[in-house]
């Protein structure tokens, strides 16, 4: 009974942080966008160049009732999506064929050093020229940017499970590949959720980047067209709605580690 008690206390104590942090989450960003409008009214900031969320607002709602927006947000997230789908994925692979080959991993060991240093942006007018001015110049460049942080964090993770689970495995007569479908990769698990998370934000960098030098449609696009029209509000708009995109992305990423952490105890 006192057992009960103490875990009911246990999830009351959970449920009333997580109200607080909720609280707290909807205060600052409240405050933020309240401060950014008088600041703006009252020309602290130049209304011109940082515009308001009052008109931001005004146009997000014009936009989105005549529809001139879908397309660019469909295109944007159609290849935010793609690239860290198989950005993830291939990273994922690549880490796996270095940790079943340690030559392989030494070979490959400085480049991907050299890689991981290197500006991806700057690949991207190579991307251009090599792929065309396409969705799939864009794609690479949400993919390049991710692929190399989830081979680099996943090898890692695999490399600092205990070895003594493979110990163990191989004293039964397990062959290399059972060792790391039971023990290596399953371990490895939590490395490669927060790998996700990373992920998120770098697909929509590599994405917009791509998006602002060849795009004629998309959220990057928007951007730059703004600029160059010098429509603040618009530049400002497409930010926000950035913002959101990556915020939902990123809470679907954690029903997944909840799921796969669920799952895996299971």
């Amino acid at each position: 009974m006192n057992d009960h008690h103490l875990f009911e206390n246990y999830k009351r104590g959970l449920k009333r942080e997580k109200k607080i942090v909720l609280f707290w989450q909807l205060t600052i960003l409240i405050a933020f966008f309240s401060l950014w409008e008088i600041a703006s009214r009252l020309y602290w900031i130049d209304p011109l160049l940082f515009s308001s969320p009052s008109k931001v607002f005004d146009l997000l709602v014009t936009r989105f009732a005549n529809g001139s927006i879908f397309n660019h947000l469909q295109v944007t997230l159609f290849e935010t999506i793609i690239g860290f789908i198989i950005g993830t994925i291939g990273g994922i692979l690549i880490a796996t064929s270095l940790w079943s080959s340690a030559r392989f991993a030494n070979i490959m060991g400085p480049y991907l050093v050299v890689l991981n240093a290197m500006p991806k942006v700057a690949l991207g007018p190579i991307l251009i020229v090599a792929l065309g001015p396409g969705y799939l110049s864009i794609i690479a460049m949400g993919f390049i940017i991710s692929v190399i942080v989830t081979t680099l964090v996943v090898y890692s993770a695999f490399n600092e499970v205990d070895p003594n689970y493979e110990k163990v495995l191989r004293s039964f007569g397990a062959s290399r590949w059972q060792c790391f479908k039971e023990a290596i990769f399953p371990a490895a698990m939590p490395a490669m959720i927060s790998t996700l998370k990373v992920n998120v934000g770098l697909s929509w960098v590599g994405v917009i980047v791509g998006e602002y030098l060849v795009s004629k449609q998309g959220l990057g696009y928007l951007i730059i067209y703004g600029f160059q029209v010098f429509d603040f509000t618009l530049v400002m708009s497409s930010l926000v709605i950035i913002a959101v995109l990556a915020a939902i992305m990123y809470k679907l990423v954690e029903k997944l580690e909840r799921w796969l952490i669920r799952n895996r105890n299971t």
